[in-house]
């Protein structure tokens, strides 16, 4: 039975939550963590009053379509976005759960984003006026908001904890942060 409810709070309260975003709760299931897609909006790292009804199905299933179709290329996380596949602590919450939660494979946690801009808009707007680049990668002049970029660019940013923005980083910087492998890597895949 899929509820009709706009779920802009989640709580499970026989589930340990692990950390919440904007958007998503995780929930640790010991060597599996449970993802939760809310009906909240996030719009510049500010989470609106109003959620979007479906919202936290509709992106479940974009990213288990992304999964599926990667499988045969790529390992990944996910083990299941199925509620009858879950932990038996979860059956309580099905209802809500149900084609919003993915249950995946405890792995480590890489605190970059990896963001491809086709456009100059958002933070990189921001960035662009200030300093006439975004994430350090220049940009010639005289671009107005909305323009679309010369070619798609990497503009990787530091995920921030709940309730902060997101910070654009240098490519540089992530090397620092997560080494040149993982980001040569990561780069490649985006």
């Amino acid at each position: 039975m899929m509820t009709q409810t706009v779920l802009t709070k989640l709580d499970f309260p026989g589930l340990k939550l692990f950390k919440e975003g904007k958007v998503r709760s995780v929930y640790d299931l010991g060597d599996q963590l449970l993802l939760v897609a809310s009906d909240r909006v996030s719009a510049f790292d500010c989470i609106l009053s109003e959620g979007i009804p479906q919202k936290g199905r509709v992106l479940t299933q974009v990213s288990k379509f992304w999964f599926d179709f990667v499988e045969s290329t790529f390992d990944h996380h996910l083990i299941s976005t199925d509620v009858a596949d879950f932990p038996e602590e979860t059956k309580p919450y099905h209802e809500y759960l149900e084609g919003r939660s993915m249950l995946v494979k405890k792995t480590d946690l890489i605190e970059v984003e990896c963001v491809v801009r086709g456009y100059i808009v958002g933070s990189g707007w921001k960035d662009y006026q200030a300093t006439g680049s975004i994430c350090g990668v220049s940009l010639p002049s005289g671009l107005r908001l909305a323009d679309p970029l010369p070619e798609p660019i990497f503009t990787p940013a530091r995920k921030a904890a709940f309730g902060d923005h997101d910070e654009n980083i240098s490519e540089a910087e992530m090397v620092e942060l997560i080494g040149e492998p993982l980001t040569k890597t990561l780069k490649e895949k985006s």
